[in-house]
């Protein structure tokens, strides 16, 4: 048995590694960005509506909720999809067949059909 010796180039190793790594680390940076933009946005836009409710002149409290709650919104977005799908008028779509006899069609001839086979 011949014992067999494997050239490593330790330099495209090394490269493979690092571009492993630095992908990873992206990729991580990136969720983690996104995490946080996502955690914090609704605080965000909380502090906008407060303000622009303040310059209206009304009074908001800070413990004072200003989302709405799940069912409220499923139920606006049930009522929209149904008004703007009873906005469309109905279209009924006739289907005309005529019926066209030749006599004679390449698709309906059955000369092609046989096969040509040589009997020995």
């Amino acid at each position: 048995m011949v014992p067999v010796y494997l050239a490593i180039n330790w330099d495209i190793v090394l490269d493979g590694l690092l571009i492993s790594v630095v992908g990873y680390v992206v990729v991580l940076c990136a969720l983690a960005v996104l995490y946080y933009v996502f955690r914090y946005l609704p605080n965000l836009l909380h502090l906008r509506v407060r303000s622009r409710l303040r310059r209206q002149g009304k009074n908001i409290h800070k413990n004072e909720e200003l989302t709405i709650v799940g069912d409220v919104s499923a139920a606006i977005a049930a009522a929209l999809y149904l008004y703007l799908n009873e906005v469309h008028d109905e279209e009924h779509t006739i289907m005309t067949i005529k019926k066209i006899s030749k006599t004679y069609s390449p698709w309906s001839s059955k000369i092609f059909g046989v096969s040509n086979r040589m009997r020995h």
